[in-house]
């Protein structure tokens, strides 16, 4: 599929003459994916990548959706239940590095192979434990996060690889669509297990047939060997349409670098670094989010009388459902309305997205904060507040990938992608879930122990959510003051 890919010497006339996209185009030819455009193999191989990459993210938040029935099953207070999904993202984000490195070298396809058969397994085997075996519980998630890490750091370099310019965004809003709609169909699919079966394991046996027909799919399309884009393919500039593949396989060889002359390049390199801080704030509002919406729902509920304490064996899941859905729209929504936005705003601002990332920053901040402040009185109020934070919070997935893709050269692309996971996921969701735990643990402590305490304990400590996506606002708009020389230098 990738053998007759040549080069244009001109870009599209959509990207002509705007934006920070358009003048990397307009600096330098382009390898075409092919001579009409992208062939229908280099879509199916990105449809499966969606497709795995929906599977990997309901898995993540398989725990979120059944959070109350695996507090109670276990015994956990709000600090351990905080713990188990820092686990999970320590070990993604400890593993991220590692195959980023790989997937620089060595074969993508089997690296992507591997990662999905092992943390299918391993979430399959998490269903068989007992309540009393609660440290093999927290262990299984990290060794789900080791698998899902191999994923979610090679597939999108796959992805900018199969496209050009004006259709990598694209495609790459549509893979990033994926993580909105497959968190809120994580959180539904383990609420719905749970209410039918009463057993909120089997939630955790879904996902791993899913990933194996993901796997098969992977097996029969995608090929052994994805083309890599390199410098030296923009470099070559030929009248007309040029066999690159067969005339000059030279152009395909980039020179070694080890990982951390890598590492030190990226550094240096302004927009990558406020960008992942941005990206790092993000990730520690999501992730607080993700694990504890359901939970603050309920308790806002039981405060207000509008349902019971949950005492049976099997608790009311349905804010689970709610807030799954809200994630599926308002995910699917934001990241469309990202990319439409970016794309429109590059024709008159090339610093259009860091701009955009730093404005539904601070929006998603005030409606985040304001549905906090609701929540004991209204609970239809806090649902929209919540959904509008969602919805700004999605507007940045797909733009800040693209950000890094044009400020990184290509040869440090599957690097840069592990360092940012490595660094939001360190400082981000890896512990906020566990930092509003313990704070919440702190409060209660001091406290009376009471419904009404359990209810303010979440909502203070959820209040530092509010104040780190005001800092990642500024985060992005330091970006916006680099980003232009950043992205002239990579093209070089």
């Amino acid at each position: 599929a990738h053998e007759n890919r040549g080069l244009q010497s001109q870009p599209p006339p959509e990207e002509q003459n705007y934006g920070a996209t358009a003048a990397h185009v307009r600096q330098r030819p382009f390898v075409s994916v092919s001579r009409n455009g992208p062939a229908k193999r280099d879509y199916l191989i990105a449809a499966v990548l969606c497709y795995a990459n929906l599977i990997n993210f309901m898995d993540w938040f398989l725990v979120p959706g059944t959070l109350i029935d695996i507090q109670k099953y276990f015994e956990l207070s709000d600090g351990g239940t905080g713990l188990l999904q820092t686990v999970f993202i320590l070990c993604y984000m400890l593993a991220a590095p590692i195959f980023g490195y790989l997937g620089d070298r060595y074969n993508r396809k089997i690296i992507l192979g591997a990662g999905i058969f092992f943390w299918s397994v391993v979430t399959l085997g998490s269903s068989f434990i007992s309540e009393s075996l609660y440290w093999i519980f927290f262990l299984s998630r990290g060794l789900v996060g080791i698998g899902t890490a191999s994923y979610s750091t090679i597939a999108p370099t796959i992805i900018a690889d199969l496209f050009e310019e004006g259709r990598r965004t694209t495609m790459l809003s549509i893979f990033y669509i994926f993580i909105p709609v497959g968190s809120g169909l994580g959180y539904v699919l383990a609420a719905g297990m749970a209410d039918v079966t009463g057993d909120w394991h089997w939630a955790f046996r879904i996902t791993p047939c899913m990933g194996g027909l993901a796997l098969v799919l992977l097996i029969l399309l995608v090929p052994h060997r994805t083309q890599r884009r390199t410098a030296a393919h923009r470099a070559l500039s030929i009248s007309g349409t040029i066999r690159v593949a067969a005339e000059r396989p030279d152009v395909h060889r980039t020179a070694k670098t080890t990982w951390c002359q890598d590492v030190i390049s990226l550094a240096k390199n302004r927009s990558f670094v406020w960008s992942s801080l941005g990206l790092t704030a993000m990730a520690f509002v999501t992730g607080a989010l993700g694990m504890w919406v359901p939970l603050f729902l309920y308790r806002a509920q039981v405060v207000q009388g509008i349902v019971p304490p949950c005492l049976q064996e099997s608790c009311n899941s349905s804010n689970s459902i709610i807030f799954g859905g809200i994630t599926i729209g308002t995910g699917i929504l934001g990241v469309v309305a990202g990319a439409e936005a970016a794309r429109r705003l590059r024709k008159i601002n090339n610093k259009a997205d860091p701009l955009i990332c730093a404005t539904s920053m601070c929006i998603s901040a005030l409606c985040l904060y304001t549905a906090l402040m609701v929540a004991q009185t209204n609970i239809l109020s806090t649902f929209i507040f919540i959904a509008f934070g969602e919805l700004f919070l999605s507007v940045n997935w797909a733009v800040v990938t693209d950000i890094l893709l044009y400020v990184v050269t290509p040869r440090q692309q599957s690097t840069a992608i592990a360092l940012q996971i490595l660094v939001s996921h360190l400082l981000g969701d890896a512990s906020s879930p566990y930092l509003i735990g313990i704070i919440s643990n702190a409060i209660q402590a001091k406290n009376a122990h009471s419904f009404q305490w359990n209810f303010w304990s979440m909502q203070y400590s959820f209040t530092v959510c509010a104040f780190v996506g005001v800092f990642g606002g500024g985060f992005f708009l330091l970006t916006s003051f680099y980003i232009e020389e950043d992205r002239k230098e990579a093209e070089q």
